[in-house]
């Protein structure tokens, strides 16, 4: 289990991390997501072992991840802006890698030498394309065999056949063996597709973190129509209406079935329970005037 505890970090006298708890269980695939600035890429690189906290904790399986490199070596880690010595190869820094982790697979790497066909193994990684660069990262970081796969904004640049080959991939690999996703991303529409867990980040706090199924059952969003001169129960947990006609769609906090069954009490025209995307209830958790978008969701 990978435990972030009362972690803070500043810059410069801005608090990019405040006091961060989250716990990502064996197995998850944790989905991190948050408004830009909100402290995913800080997390990110302590949980990596890049940064030091100034207070807090950071531990896999009870062990500290800062100067521990026995634990470090259980992790792969894909920034969002891939990084190899200047003039290394793919075949260089697979050499490079099999040096410094005994799990490198190298019968993985020639299986995914065929699905990354594009990529010359020989070409500096510096002069490839950022999706090219990406593809490399997957190809090595995926043959380390980690127990803790660590991915920031992993497929930006990748085109779709790409992207899906690569989240397939990594879908086979959590389901096959005993390995932890924790992946930062701001497309939410793709991250709903593969987390099983979501934490909700801003300003370098936690705001909930649940199983993704708990947190779309805890939030209902119903389009209804009412009879003239009828108005809506006042003790809905009302989080956002709008309303076309008769027409009234709305965003309460509370369980479908039972929204639904305080609603029938209305005598409605027409009701029907829509499903929420992770977009949405990532939006409607964070409200506030900054996210006026939410309209545009409805």
């Amino acid at each position: 289990m990978l435990e972030v505890k009362n972690v803070t970090k500043t810059f410069d006298g801005f608090k990019a991390l405040d006091g961060l708890s989250m716990t990502v269980p064996d197995g998850a695939v944790y989905g991190l997501v948050g408004p830009n600035g909100s402290g995913k890429s800080t997390v990110i690189r302590h949980i990596t072992g890049i940064y030091r906290p100034d207070s807090g904790s950071v531990l896999l399986d009870g062990e500290p991840v800062w100067e521990n490199p026995a634990v470090k070596t259980r992790m792969a880690y894909i920034p969002d802006d891939v990084f190899y010595y200047l003039s290394s190869s793919v075949r260089d820094m697979m050499q490079f890698y099999r040096g410094i982790y005994p799990s490198f697979d190298m019968e993985r790497y020639q299986k995914l030498r065929e699905v990354f066909s594009e990529l010359s193994e020989t070409k500096p990684i510096r002069t490839m394309s950022k999706g090219m660069q990406k593809q490399a990262a997957f190809w090595l970081q995926m043959c380390l065999r980690p127990d803790i796969m660590v991915l920031d904004e992993p497929v930006d640049g990748l085109d779709p056949v790409m992207r899906r080959q690569v989240w397939s991939l990594l879908m086979a690999d959590a389901a096959e063996r005993p390995m932890t996703v924790l992946v930062s991303s701001h497309n939410l529409r793709e991250l709903e597709d593969v987390c099983d867990h979501v934490g909700i980040l801003d300003h370098g706090r936690l705001l909930l973190e649940r199983s993704l199924s708990e947190l779309q059952e805890n939030i209902t969003k119903v389009q209804i129509a009412l009879p003239a001169e009828t108005a809506l129960p006042e003790d809905l947990e009302l989080v956002h209406e709008t309303v076309t006609g008769r027409l009234h769609t709305v965003i309460v906090r509370g369980e479908a079935a039972a929204v639904q069954q305080r609603l029938e009490a209305c005598q409605p025209l027409f009701m029907d329970a829509l499903p929420l995307t992770l977009e949405e209830i990532f939006i409607y958790e964070l409200g506030g005037n900054d996210y006026a978008v939410k309209d545009i969701l409805l």
